[in-house]
């Protein structure tokens, strides 16, 4: 009994000193990636993937509220101090999770602009907009253990889904400095109108009790209804594609609106693209590397 008593004490001993730092962290070697073949040709990275040699991936795991988180950071190579962005994944559960290529398409270019990149995949019990968000909040803390994290800026990036969860995290913090929102709904209830089949296939599967109160879960979720809530010193930009067959960008619009009804200094840009932005991956990143120069880096 003492034994197990022992045992028992070491493991939350050892669960308590986690909760602090990460789990694992390892790098990623992008040479055994599946997307390695997509930018690489003879062994060798293609010339418009060449700056991937200025930055490092890492994939992590880290504790929150105690389920076991994976995630990745992505930050530049060259020892020094930079400021933090956290990247909110779309999706839901096991559907569009974060992987190397993710972080590449997404994140990889702001790294080598001079930024720590954190991710969080979020837990397996995901809860679309509940408590799935103290996973992404963890990540400040943890941000401390990053020796080229500067932390005293730090910005957030959110695609999709990850709009909601950054406009949410953006209501519960106000450690924010700015934050990008690309194609992120604002107004589930116009979202379940354009795509009825979400409530059957994501919505009554992972929010709690939906059943009960579907007004309720879909006004938490949506930042239409509480933008008083949202920190007014937290800059923004909104990124909308007028081709987007998820999120209507006009859902873009009507928000924007209603921020005007605050003291929240924010821009909303539409571009003709669809909601991945396929084919204006160049202007996002221009857009993000200039917009996080200007808000996140000189202030």
């Amino acid at each position: 009994m003492r034994i197990l008593l022992s045992f028992f004490a070491l493991v939350c001993s050892a669960l308590a000193f986690a909760q602090e730092g990460f789990l694992t962290k390892q790098v990623v070697n992008l040479a055994v990636e599946s997307c390695w073949d997509g930018i690489s040709e003879n062994g060798e990275l293609n010339e418009e993937f060449r700056y991937l040699d200025d930055v490092v991936i890492y994939e992590m795991t880290y504790l929150s509220q105690n389920h076991v988180v994976r995630g990745f950071i992505v930050e530049p190579k060259v020892v020094g101090k930079y400021p933090v962005i956290i990247f909110n994944r779309g999706g839901n559960r096991d559907f569009a999770s974060l992987d190397a290529a993710t972080m590449i398409n997404y994140t990889s270019k702001l790294a080598a602009a001079g930024f720590v990149i954190m991710a969080s995949n979020l837990r397996n019990a995901d809860e679309y907009g509940g408590e799935e968000l103290n996973d992404v909040l963890a990540l400040f803390d943890l941000s401390n253990e990053i020796e080229k994290a500067d932390t005293s800026q730090i910005g957030m990036f959110g695609w999709s889904r990850g709009g909601m969860t950054s406009y949410q995290a953006m209501a519960k913090t106000k450690r924010l400095k700015t934050v990008v929102v690309g194609n992120g709904a604002t107004n589930l209830f116009d979202t379940l109108k354009e795509r009825p089949g979400l409530e059957k296939t994501v919505f009554s599967q992972c929010i709690p009790d939906y059943e009960k109160d579907k007004k309720k879960a879909l006004e938490k979720r949506s930042a239409l209804f509480w933008t008083s809530s949202l920190n007014q010193s937290t800059s923004l930009l909104i990124l909308a594609g007028a081709n987007d067959k998820r999120v209507d960008h006009h859902q873009a619009i009507e928000f924007s609106e209603k921020l005007k009804e605050t003291e929240i200094r924010f821009e909303l840009k539409i571009f003709e693209t669809d909601h991945f932005f396929s084919d204006h991956k160049d202007i996002l990143h221009d857009e993000l590397i200039t917009w996080f120069n200007n808000e996140l880096k000189t202030k």
